[in-house]
Order: structure tokens, then C-alpha cells, then sequence
């Protein structure tokens, strides 16, 4: 098969490394496997229409992209119901969606799964028709990655403290947001500090991120409490995944949720896959059914021998 390797020059921890060493361990290894491999290493400024590019070709199998989550949700947005598929070199902050697709979060070990793997069609939501594999937020993420972004890092380790800090300004003011939420059928008048919806139900005793990427279903995560100190406790539960006993927060899942925003300020008040946005006045957020194809280890658990689509690259509201 024919691999497109574009490696995000100053995304995560490859700003870092040494990128001709890694070029070269990528194409080493993917060459072991019969595949005929090419790699570009463009700036963050470049890495949009590198990724546009690549994504309009029609003589390439997988877009292979090495990058933090936004490198990653901006791929899998140009390759949405596209015949290419989506692989994810790890190397960003957390990884989410690459956790999900059960990559290793090590480099080496990820470009040997990958470069042994198969395709598999996984789910991808949008918003407003704005594709997202993660998390689409309104409230307290919004929140702290503006007040995130106003600090200084230079690092992963410097961005995790940065998060940190943004987590605490933002728990001493918390913002309420007024939503209007339709879920299936029903319809009700919230105030809550945060609502978010994830592609597929995060899992349980780990950082929030699907099991199943093929579970067909959104997780819509609404906060209960505006007490400081709950909002806190349902943080930390949250961020170790423990979140399903929590008292604080409703949790419901769904293939489509339509909610209205009730506030004059919009500009920057979303995070989609962690990047800021307007948020609309009103949001509909759908999932699509194995609507990406992705590049993912042969061993993933979500696959099994039934899935047709599946193919090896070597041949009431509260």
C-alpha cells in the first residue's frame, strides 16, 4: 500500500526529536512490511494545507500524521468519508483519539503497530457538520484552554502544568452556561457550568476517551452541581475515570442531541477537539457510523474476525 507520512515539525514532542532520524525509522520499518512509503515534515503553519493536499490525492491508502490532537482532528476532518484512511503517529499532550484507536503512546512501538495494521471504518461526529473524534464542549473547557492559552509552555510537561493552573482559575470562577438540550425527543432548560459530547461513551478508570470506536453512539456529559467543591471532585473523576458513580454529573448516550445557547458571548465559548470556537446558537451534534477509515493495530481489541470491514494493510434530562 501506498503511505503518506506528514509529520508536524513543531507539533508535541516532535519539535524535540530528531525528525530525519525519525523519518528514516518510519520508512525503515514500514518498507519491512512491502509498503511504499513518502514523508514531508512541514511547520505548524504549513501542516492545514499539507493536510488538504494529501487528503484530495488519489493514489495514496493512508495519511499517516504525527502531531498533537489538533494535527490529528484536522486529518481525520480532510479524510471523513473519503477512501483514504487515517493513521496517527502519537505526539501530542494526551493522545485521545489515537488512545482510543488502542495505538501505543510510545513512537517505536506505534510505528511497528502501524506499520503491521489493518483498516478498520470507526465512528466520527460532527457538529453543525464540523467533523470532530473527540470531544465538542461548551462551559469549563472552553474556559480553561482560554485561560491556557494566555500562559507560557514550551513543552508537554510545561502544557500539563499550564492545564494545571487554567483547571484552578477556572474553579475559583466558574462559568453557567443556559442550553436548551433536545435528547431524543425530549427537551429541557439546563444551567450548568459544562456540557460535552464525545464520539462514542468515554471508558471507565482512565483519561476520557472511548473504549469502542465503533460503538455508534455519542456520550453527552452534563454537570449537575455548581458548587465549587463538587465541580472539583467531579474533575479529578473525570481525569481518572471514575466519573459513571458520580452524583454530580448526567450522563446519557445518543446518535444525535440539538442544543440551543442562550448567551450574547459566542467567540471562543466551544472547544472542538481542543481547539477554541464560536459556538452556535444552535448545535446539532450527530455521529456518523464508521464513517473514517483509520489505521490501527492488528491486535485492537474492537476487531475481530465477523468485521467485513476490516482489512490488513499487507495485502429524561437532569
Amino acid at each position: 500500500m501506498k503511505i503518506h507520512v506528514i509529520l508536524n515539525a513543531d507539533g508535541g514532542t516532535l519539535r524535540t526529536m530528531d525528525l530525519e532520524e525519525l523519518r528514516q525509522t518510519i520508512e525503515s520499518e514500514f518498507a519491512l512490511h512491502g509498503h511504499e512509503i513518502e514523508t514531508e515534515l512541514p511547520h505548524g503553519s504549513e501542516i492545514g494545507e499539507a493536510i488538504k493536499k494529501a487528503a484530495a490525492r488519489d493514489d495514496i491508502d493512508v495519511l499517516l500524521v504525527g502531531g498533537g490532537d489538533g494535527t490529528v482532528s484536522s486529518a481525520a476532518e480532510a479524510l471523513m468519508g473519503r477512501p483514504i484512511a487515517l493513521g496517527i503517529l502519537p505526539a501530542g499532550t494526551m493522545n485521545l483519539f489515537a488512545r482510543t484507536l488502542q495505538i501505543p503512546q510510545q513512537l517505536p512501538e506505534a510505528i511497528a503497530a502501524l506499520a503491521d495494521g489493518r483498516i478498520a471504518d470507526v465512528d466520527i461526529a460532527t457538529v453543525n457538520g464540523k467533523p470532530f473524534v473527540h470531544q465538542f464542549a461548551v462551559g469549563m473547557h472552553a474556559r480553561i484552554v482560554r485561560m491556557r492559552d494566555k500562559l507560557h509552555y514550551g513543552s508537554r510537561f510545561g502544557k500539563m502544568f499550564a492545564s494545571t493552573r487554567a483547571i484552578m482559575t477556572t474553579l475559583r470562577r466558574m462559568p453557567i452556561v443556559e442550553v436548551e438540550v433536545g435528547i431524543e425527543g425530549e427537551r429541557k432548560l439546563l444551567k450548568t457550568p459544562a456540557l460535552a459530547v464525545s464520539n462514542n461513551l468515554y471508558g471507565e478508570g482512565h483519561l476520557p476517551y472511548a473504549d469502542d470506536p465503533r460503538g455508534g453512539e455519542l456520550g453527552i456529559y452534563i454537570c449537575r452541581t455548581t458548587d465549587r467543591l463538587a465541580v472539583a471532585r467531579l474533575t479529578l473523576s473525570i481525569l481518572f475515570g471514575s466519573w459513571r458513580n458520580s452524583p454530580y454529573l448526567a450522563v446519557y448516550t445518543a446518535q444525535r442531541i440539538v442544543f440551543d445557547y442562550h448567551h450574547r458571548r459566542r467567540q471562543n465559548r466551544a472547544v472542538r477537539d481542543g481547539e477554541l470556537e464560536e459556538v452556535a446558537t444552535r448545535s446539532e451534534v450527530v455521529i456518523h457510523p464508521k464513517a473514517l477509515k483509520a489505521l490501527v493495530p492488528r491486535d485492537a481489541s474492537f476487531l475481530s474476525d465477523r468485521n467485513i470491514d476490516v482489512q490488513a494493510v499487507d495485502g429524561e434530562l437532569a
